[in-house]
């Protein structure tokens, strides 16, 4: 065989020898992801990171061992600890999240799991832009709108607890009448915009879910917050803790009737506290 002969057949060789090998590195990372998603299933997250962390060293064009590594990761981070290494997990969960979202911008999953992540490490202002993404694509999920709701809620309270705490005073939950007015009046200017946003999200979240018993809960909660914001005006605090009120009245009748569901048996039957069939 003449020289350009010889080439041309080593090259389809080489071509034909790295295509096998990409194969079977194909193969292999699907093998890797198949262990990880058992080793997930069974709980064992530590042993799931690293099969699907193999997984998308053997093939970096496999999206979904990348969804699963960073869900894995995330599913690693404890909420409310800011340890490093706990905060390594979240970002580096959140970083590989991006890249999916670079490859697939209205991936809502991918969106919701970086929310929850900030939240979970207490970074409130970036989870709720996150979770306000989420509603930009779909404006209807309740989950996201409920949390907006508690971030708005957390920021007032925590406000409030630090406006209080310069007077000695602890929330009385009706509107701290007691309280000094020129905290109150502070505490009203910079709380009024949280509690507007708060109850508008907070209300989406039941508007599109009735038995959201959760976020009745919270409906609950910021009427309270209302009720200081109100500070001085006696017939609008009255209302305010009206509203709280009723909304507890509303999440406690919702929580049972939740519970009686959960606890209902093939055709209807349920089952009530002391074991007996109606």
């Amino acid at each position: 065989m003449n020289g350009p002969g010889r080439f041309w057949a080593l090259a389809a060789l080489l071509t034909g020898m790295a295509l096998s090998m990409s194969g079977c590195k194909q193969l292999e990372a699907r093998d890797q992801l198949n262990k990880g998603c058992e080793a997930y299933k069974g709980g064992h997250y530590d042993e799931a990171i690293e099969h699907f962390q193999e997984a998308t060293q053997l093939d970096p064009t496999l999206q979904m061992a990348k969804t699963y590594l960073a869900t894995a990761l995330a599913q690693s981070v404890v909420p409310g600890l800011t340890t490093a290494e706990n905060l390594k997990n979240a970002n580096q969960a959140m970083d590989i999240f991006k890249q999916v979202l670079d490859q697939n911008p209205n991936d809502v999953n991918s969106i919701k799991q970086i929310a929850g992540i900030y939240f979970s490490i207490k970074d409130l202002d970036d989870a709720e832009i996150w979770q306000k993404k989420v509603l930009a694509i779909d404006p209807k999920d309740p989950e996201a709108a409920y949390t907006v709701g508690v971030i708005d809620w957390t920021k007032a309270h925590q406000n409030k607890l630090n406006a209080l705490q310069q007077a000695g005073l602890n929330d009385d939950g009706k509107g701290n009448a007691k309280a000094p007015k020129n905290i109150m009046q502070q505490l009203s200017q910079q709380n009024a915009p949280l509690v507007d946003e708060g109850l508008k999200y907070l209300t989406m979240a039941v508007d599109n879910r009735p038995n959201y018993d959760d976020a009745m809960q919270y409906l609950n909660l910021i009427y309270r917050n209302k009720a200081d914001v109100d500070y001085g005006n006696a017939a609008a605090v009255a209302q305010d803790l009206a509203m709280a009120e009723d909304w507890t009245h509303k999440a406690m009748d919702t929580r049972k009737a939740n519970e009686a569901k959960k606890n209902a048996g093939p055709g209807g039957i349920v089952m009530d506290s002391n074991g007996q069939m109606h």
